[in-house]
């Protein structure tokens, strides 16, 4: 199964994600989420894949949580979702989905367990170096 990215380019946790895989060896299939938002239904699939509740996948900082209302517990998992597809810059990043499941990737390091052949060391952008599990 080919390594996909849900990336922003903006973001330096998902650009250190995308080098990490591309160090391994894999050539990931890049989606800028931003610009090619996910459908309702590949959503749902990456929120079910990586096991998590929809509240876990929204991005407040940098996004309009906040204004939204976001917090409040009143909205249902179908309305965040529609707030997400609505505002895709509420999508937590960087997704990676390979044979070995899909992950939110914060910090950046938790995609080398879904790597087949990850780097023993990495450098980040900020000169933080990471190992792959051992």
């Amino acid at each position: 199964m080919p390594v996909t990215i849900y990336h922003n380019p903006a973001c330096g946790t998902s650009r250190n994600t995308l080098a990490m895989i591309r160090a391994s060896g894999e050539e990931p299939d890049v989606i800028e989420y931003l610009k090619t938002p996910p459908s309702r239904e590949q959503l749902i699939a990456l929120i079910n894949a990586m096991g998590v509740k929809v509240r876990d996948l929204l991005r407040e900082k940098g996004t309009p949580y906040a204004e939204l209302g976001l917090g409040d517990p009143k909205w249902t998992d179908d309305q965040l979702i529609e707030a997400m597809l609505v505002h895709p810059i509420l999508i937590n990043r960087p997704i990676v989905v390979t044979g070995k499941g899909a992950r939110l990737c914060r910090p950046s390091e938790l995609v080398l367990d879904l790597l087949d052949h990850p780097v023993a060391s990495f450098t980040k952008e900020d000169g933080e170096v990471v190992s792959s599990p051992a």
